[in-house]
């Protein structure tokens, strides 16, 4: 029998002997392997925290005591103690468990995470609940090294330093967020991790302190007294000490007993305790600990080589716009590249080779990132920020207040734009039309396809404002390429002529839009396709005319409806008191949850064959839109 047969619920790990851990922790490592081998995953974090989250198990009572993950991607192990561990052959995939925390899953998931730098501001607010109703349950906090590049974990260490009762914050350091940590709090923790001589000397001091006979205690106590002293001697900067927070570490984060017992003092210290924890990133499996921002997230790949099972033929829309701005800074030399901790997955990781001057990775801190561009822009250099989408909407108050209120020529390289799939909730890129819509001075392109992309990279270098390209994860379409009308702000493209209906299709919905096109054809409907291209400004002069020769207009988008394109299209339409029927397509207001692009198309009744048969449901009068 396995010993991780015996963990079937909350708390199980607490009936097992000291002799069982290491043999739990490779078993889990193991199940881990084995299941995002098959369904793809965060591997290389969740590797690098079994220790550590077993640790954490084994002092804390769930659910009773709180435990927060920031960003949540490493909460395998997490899922796997309290009970879960049977729905991993599903995980990230639709109708599945998901690969962050969420409290629908699980009462030990005391808070849904996702992005990073949030777990000290939701853990305050848990421990200052805590004594205003005088509970006593555990508050604990993990955070990586990597989230603390990120202005809001300041802002949470900076007002966790006058609580009055226990709070911990672990924070896991593996040296790596995405990619490798950058800026002055991983130069600091460098310092530290070398500093361990301080805890050694303090250590050897005070037992030889104690051997003196008849005064060692009093002088033990003594030295005790002084012992920030010694820190701020021996331990540059004292930063956290220095705020108020009692430090601890760094100590061993593959170690169980030391955690635990390190775990134990922090919280009945009844005070704010930050606990250092080493770890390795990918700790276990050799691919993951030599490449762990590759096994960071990744796909199913074959657990003996290492590599990825479904190897992509054709580029994706990353993979377009790495070598366009490649090819750009090669003739334009006021062209820098701006990513918060995501070189890699922005593309951008052979221009920080190339270029290395002009390549700016300013670490989990959207924020910095805009209003850092808008000073380059300002400055007269041409800023382009790489971004996801979900992540681009930590830093809307940096886009209105320092890029559009001064009309600055800021290019924003928006990734990730739409459905994701399985990161879920947190990471569909479907709010972004409608954050970036209302700004004024802020212009939205949405490329047809990968040929597109590259023209609107050209037009965003030249136009003199704010400018915004989405465009969509995975393959880039290829469809169209023989029809590519040189691209004027605010025009759309029309693709197909038709009569009865006019299709307007924005960025990747043009797939899908196709789809509808072929289908109602079928059904002797002969539609007209357009490529929306500019959201913002809208083409109004072709939607005028569109209203005079057609019966219906759709709108396509994959973005929720409220503040979308087909909502501003319809306002249009409206104030204009055009005689035309209206069907906007989109995600009607909610959050959505994981699963295949294709599945959550399909669910949301924004895929061709859902779009087509609405439209052929009102032709034939059998329903009203």
């Amino acid at each position: 029998m396995k010993v991780l047969d015996k963990i079937n619920k909350p708390n199980d790990i607490k009936r097992l002997s000291k002799t069982e851990y290491p043999i739990l922790a490779q078993e889990i490592r193991d199940f881990i392997l084995e299941h995002v081998s098959q369904t793809g995953g965060h591997l290389a974090s969740n590797l690098g925290t079994v220790e550590l989250t077993m640790a954490l198990h084994l002092v804390l009572d769930f659910p009773v005591d709180k435990l927060i993950w920031d960003v949540g991607h490493q909460a395998y192990t997490h899922k796997i103690l309290t009970g879960r561990k049977e729905e991993f052959e599903h995980l990230r995939e639709f109708g599945g468990m998901s690969g962050f925390p969420k409290q629908m899953e699980s009462p030990c998931d005391c808070f849904d995470t996702g992005h990073s730098s949030t777990s000290i501001s939701a853990a305050l607010g848990y421990a200052e609940a805590k004594e205003i109703m005088g509970t006593d349950e555990s508050i604990v906090a993990v955070i990586g090294d990597g989230a603390l590049s990120g202005g809001l974990a300041y802002e949470a260490l900076n007002n966790m330093a006058r609580l009055k009762s226990s709070m911990v914050v672990v924070l896991n350091d593996n040296e790596m967020s995405i990619s490798e940590n950058v800026g002055g709090m991983s130069h600091y923790l460098n310092k530290i991790r070398t500093g361990q001589k301080y805890n050694d000397f303090k250590a050897g001091v005070e037992k030889s302190i104690l051997r003196i006979p008849l005064a060692g205690h009093d002088l033990a106590v003594s030295v005790k007294r002084s012992k920030d002293s010694i820190k701020h001697l021996l331990v540059p900067g004292m930063f956290f000490e220095d705020m108020g927070i009692t430090y601890i570490g760094p100590i061993d984060g593959h170690n169980i007993q030391q955690m635990v017992e390190s775990l134990v003092s922090a919280i009945e210290l009844e005070r704010p305790v930050v606990v250092h924890v080493k770890t390795v990133k990918g700790k276990g499996y050799r691919f993951a600990e030599k490449h762990p921002c590759y096994f960071h997230g990744v796909g199913p790949f074959d657990l003996e080589t290492g590599k990825v099972k479904e190897k992509k033929e054709k580029p994706a829309y990353t993979d377009i716009f790495a070598r366009k701005i490649l090819n750009m800074a090669d003739q334009n030399q006021k062209i820098v590249a701006i990513t918060a901790a995501m070189a890699e997955g922005t593309g951008l990781k052979r221009f920080r080779e190339q270029y290395p001057e002009r390549f700016f990775d300013v670490g989990i801190a959207e924020q910095h990132a805009v209003t850092f561009a808008a000073g380059l822009a300002a400055a007269g250099m041409k800023p382009v920020v790489a971004v996801y989408s979900s992540f681009l909407q930590r830093a809307y108050d940096q886009i209105l207040h320092d890029v559009c209120i001064q009309n600055l020529p800021v290019i924003f390289a928006i990734d990730r734009s739409g459905l994701v799939g399985a990161d879920g909730s947190t990471h569909q890129g479907i709010f972004d039309i409608s954050y970036l819509s209302e700004i004024p001075n802020m212009t939205i392109v949405s490329p047809k396809n990968r040929y597109e992309l590259e023209e609107a990279m050209d037009f965003a270098l030249e136009w003199q404002g704010p400018i915004a390209i989405r465009y969509p994860r995975g393959t880039a379409y290829e469809g169209y390429q023989d029809i590519q009308t040189p691209m004027e702000h605010g025009k759309s493209e029309v693709l197909v002529e038709g009569k009865d209906i006019a299709i307007l299709a924005v960025g990747n919905m043009l797939e899908e839009a196709e789809k509808t096109c072929t289908i109602l054809k079928e059904h002797g409907i002969n539609p007209t396709l357009v490529n929306v291209r500019f959201i913002k400004p809208f083409d109004t002069n072709l939607l005028d005319s569109l209203c005079e020769s057609h019966g219906m207009i759709c709108t396509m988008e994959e973005n929720v409806y409220s503040g979308g394109y087909g909502q501003a299209v319809g306002a249009y339409l409206k104030e204009k008191n055009a005689k035309v029927e209206f069907l906007p397509v989109a995600i009607v207001d909610q959050f959505v949850e994981h699963g295949s692009i294709q599945e959550l198309r399909k669910l949301l009744n924004i895929d061709g064959a859902s779009v087509a048969e609405k439209i052929i449901r009102h032709w034939d009068n059998q329903e009203e839109i």
